[in-house]
């Protein structure tokens, strides 16, 4: 795709995030049957259920805008998702390995923050204030994941890694 302007980045990164999204919802239950904690598990669960509603949030911007959300391949998800995949693999302690869950989880949090503040900007400037609504909806749900994760790190999981 040729980027002649601000639409066309836009567009770009809606259909990345698209890839990036779709990407995340088979990797989820893939890190949730993985976690030993309970309290993990069904954070990863409650996080697939709310990135199916990124994907329809991103289908639905995209068919307002007469696009197509397939088409992108996102390779800076696919890394980080190959990335924590390697976790699965490798034998750790329990609370360990979930420390290391958490870890790949924040990555992606982290990678989905910046796409998603990016889109939202563009989203304002190109005067598409419903989809920067949308936008910032999920900005906010994926900071409350990365702050959920980050919490239940600091309170249980590390603290039982450190004993493991």
């Amino acid at each position: 795709m040729k980027l002649e302007n601000l639409q066309d980045l836009y567009v770009d990164e809606l259909k990345d995030l698209y890839s990036a999204e779709t990407q995340i919802v088979k990797a989820l239950p893939k890190m949730a049957e993985a976690a030993a904690s309970p309290e993990l598990r069904q954070s990863f669960d409650h996080h697939l259920q709310q990135t199916k509603g990124h994907v329809s949030r991103l289908e639905q911007i995209l068919r307002t805008l007469g696009e197509d959300p397939d088409g992108n391949t996102c390779e800076g998800m696919k890394g980080i998702i190959e990335e924590g995949q390697e976790v699965l693999k490798q034998w750790a302690e329990p609370p360990v390995k979930d420390a290391a869950l958490i870890g790949a989880a924040q990555r992606v949090e982290h990678y989905e923050i910046a796409g998603y503040g990016t889109a939202r900007t563009h989203a304002q400037q190109l005067g598409d204030q419903n989809a920067a609504r949308l936008l910032q909806q999920t900005l906010e749900e994926e900071g409350q994941t990365d702050k959920k994760l980050s919490t239940l790190a600091e309170s249980m999981v590390n603290v039982q890694a450190v004993t493991a």
